[in-house]
């Protein structure tokens, strides 16, 4: 497994939120036209050492609000011991407070306690994700925020122009192993800039695509598309012009002058 580093140059854009005037969307290119997907059961090694099988569900997710909560209880009232192998423990119990008095989902084993082991007959890995696959829903309804989210980050913040007004913007990026704060650089492996884990024959911007519709919306998402495909159409024409010319040091420039993600050239 290659982890890169995180200081490399990456592609951004920004435009108008087309359902609401104040917002922009600041959406990082590099990381959505990346060939990262989930090899969880397919290389992952986990974020906890010694437990590749808890993929990145060793520490129990904490819910962003009230509503995310109160989403997610719907669903594991419809788990049944066919698809939750901690059903008899999770229907007493299946949530707990942090060190700060946060809720979140609870850990028994090492392990959030919607984690299924490997051999379990219903499908090891998580069970709310099992749901969503057995009832045709999406995950971002069955799962809490932080777990449907990952490994894409949404950030907010007030920009305030020159004229003094201001404007809300949105980011949409890589949640890198620096988002999580001092301990991202205590876990054991990350995914998202590992050269293993970018192996998907397509970008991130399709196979996230209801990820990035329920963190947009369907207008904004479209619009993204459209930055991602032409930003798409530019690497490739930029790489073939670069093979014909055989330079692999020329390669390398023009892949970088594009801000493609590292893992990618690897």
């Amino acid at each position: 497994m290659t982890e890169l580093k995180l200081t490399f140059a990456r592609s951004w854009v920004e435009f108008d939120d087309p359902e609401d005037a104040e917002n922009i969307y600041r959406c990082d290119l590099t990381w959505l036209t990346s060939s990262w997907n989930c090899i969880y059961g397919k290389g992952c090694q986990g974020i906890v050492e010694d437990k590749p099988e808890n993929g990145c569900c060793s520490l129990g997710a904490h819910f962003t609000d009230k509503e995310d909560f109160t989403r997610t209880k719907k669903y594991v009232e419809k788990l049944t011991p066919e698809l939750w192998e901690n059903y008899e423990k999770g229907r007493k119990k299946w949530t707990e407070r942090d060190d700060d008095n946060s809720k979140k989902t609870r850990v028994i084993n090492g392990g959030c306690i919607f984690l299924n082991s490997p051999d379990f007959a219903g499908g090891g890995g998580c069970a709310l994700h099992h749901l969503a696959l057995n009832t045709d829903t999406s995950i971002t309804k069955t799962k809490p925020d932080v777990c449907w989210q990952l490994p894409m980050r949404r950030d907010f913040e007030w920009r305030k122009l020159d004229d003094g007004n201001k404007r809300w913007v949105i980011t949409i990026e890589e949640y890198t192993r620096a988002g999580w704060g001092p301990g991202g650089h205590d876990l054991h492996w990350y995914c998202t800039s590992n050269t293993e884990a970018h192996n998907a024959p397509k970008p991130v911007f399709i196979t996230e695509k209801d990820t990035l519709i329920a963190m947009m919306s369907k207008k904004a998402y479209k619009i993204l598309v459209e930055h991602c495909e032409a930003r798409m159409a530019a690497i490739t024409a930029a790489r073939r012009i670069a093979a014909k010319n055989g330079d692999p040091k020329e390669v390398r420039a023009i892949m970088n002058g594009l801000a493609v993600h590292p893992a990618d050239q690897n």
